[in-house]
């Protein structure tokens, strides 16, 4: 990805380069398209130039000249007014064929600029152009084979021509039975010239093609870049919510027990000392627990740290039903049906939906309150129950981090999770975390 980056941009900056000096290079093109001309027809411009009409020569010429320049003009404007110029190019060529002056390189200038035409504009309106050129073409053909004037540069026939020495001097040469001369005529005009215009016009709409088609790519390549970005972002702020309901897990719960042995600490203090320090232990215990916690969370993203600390899980339960027990708040542990290995997401979230039910009952429910969790295992669910016998009403932290964050575990696995008031007083959390096992 970090080479492509370069090449990318190398493209680009070559891309508008070219479009920089395009038309420099145009002005180019048309300088040697007329220098061209001019250096290949000493002998037409010095010579008697063969006209159709009584003009004088030196008009003609003149006029040749002028019509010439114009082609090269249009080729040297052809990115600004390519249609106008086609126009031009065409109205000047026609200048040529009329004078009856031969097909010079300066006259590749109407091909070019249909090229220009049908490599920018739509399809439909490129070939009716395409279409007029040809029919134009046609009909100077037929006019030049009824009037028995030749184009200089265009064989009279496609086929073998009857050699004149057949025919008697001063008589007109004969035409091939059958095949009339002025429909030769016509179709030699069409299969040269046509030929030619269609063949610029295949070019230019193959050229429109493959920008349109490389458009197309640099197009998705942005909306790939574009959607990698937001993923990204996205990710990004899964693994932020992610880290704040872990810290916010542990540093409630070990901040609520820490606070709870405090209490009872300094209740304790002058009656019983031994109970102070008791609870004291509890206290750099807990403290000890959460900070290493917390370490575990924000170095998670390191897999050989998370292989050495693994996620606490249902397992750990008891432990933590002890903890809190110590604390004051009396917890009893329930597990019925027949406990089973749970995938990890499953089972440090049952833990931490535990945590925060019990966290909460310690902040909320009062003194001398008692919970009960019941942990129900199904074939395709792990059922979570936690109510407690206090005042029966909690709420969680001012930011609302403890019900929700037991709320968006569940739902990030398909559960569901309820809580309030229970039916016989105290608060009730229930959460649903839908396991699969393996089938026999």
């Amino acid at each position: 990805m970090a080479t492509a980056r370069p090449l990318a941009n190398l493209a680009s900056s070559a891309a508008r380069a070219w479009t920089r000096w395009a038309a420099l290079h145009d002005a180019v093109l048309a300088a040697a398209l007329l220098l061209g001309t001019l250096a290949t027809s000493k002998n037409l411009l010095t010579g008697p130039v063969r006209h159709l009409t009584n003009v004088d020569g030196d008009v003609q010429l003149a006029v040749w000249i002028i019509a010439s320049v114009a082609i090269a003009v249009g080729v040297a404007l052809r990115r600004r007014k390519p249609w106008l110029m086609l126009l031009v190019s065409a109205a000047a060529s026609a200048v040529h064929l009329v004078q009856g002056m031969p097909l010079l390189i300066i006259d590749l200038g109407t091909p070019i600029l249909l090229y220009t035409v049908a490599s920018s504009a739509r399809r439909t309106y490129t070939l009716a152009a395409t279409a007029g050129l040809i029919l134009a073409a046609a009909g100077w053909s037929m006019y030049a084979g009824a009037t028995g004037t030749p184009t200089a540069g265009v064989p009279d026939r496609i086929a073998p021509p009857i050699s004149r020495a057949t025919a008697p001097a001063g008589e007109a040469r004969p035409t091939p039975s059958g095949s009339p001369g002025i429909l030769q005529d016509t179709s030699t005009g069409v299969i040269l010239l046509g030929s030619i215009l269609v063949t610029s016009w295949a070019m230019g709409s193959a050229a429109r093609n493959r920008r349109d088609y490389l458009d197309e790519l640099h197009a998705r390549a942005a909306d790939l870049e574009r959607e990698r970005d937001q993923q990204a972002a996205l990710a990004v702020a899964a693994e932020r919510d992610r880290i704040t309901r872990e810290l916010h897990d542990v540093v409630a719960h070990g901040l609520s027990v820490m606070v709870t042995q405090a209490q009872g600490a300094e209740a304790a203090l002058t009656r019983r000392p031994g109970d102070t320090r008791s609870a004291l232990s509890a206290i750099i215990s807990t403290g000890r627990d959460s900070l290493a916690d917390m370490r575990r969370v924000l170095s998670r993203a390191d897999s050989l740290e998370d292989a050495w600390h693994p996620q606490p899980g249902i397992d750990r339960l008891p432990e933590l039903v002890a903890h809190v027990t110590k604390a004051g708040t009396r917890v009893r542990l329930q597990v019925n049906g027949t406990p089973a290995a749970v995938p990890a997401a499953v089972d440090l979230s049952a833990y931490r939906i535990v945590q925060e039910a019990l966290t909460n009952t310690m902040k909320h429910a009062g003194s001398g309150a008692a919970a009960t969790v019941n942990l129900t295992f199904h074939d395709s669910e792990v059922v979570i129950e936690v109510k407690d016998n206090g005042r029966g009403q909690t709420s969680s932290d001012g930011n609302g981090h403890g019900l929700r964050g037991m709320g968006e575990r569940a739902r990030l696995l398909d559960g569901q999770l309820t809580a309030g008031p229970g039916p016989l007083g105290g608060f009730v959390v229930r959460a649903t975390l839908p396991i699969d096992r393996p089938r026999p």
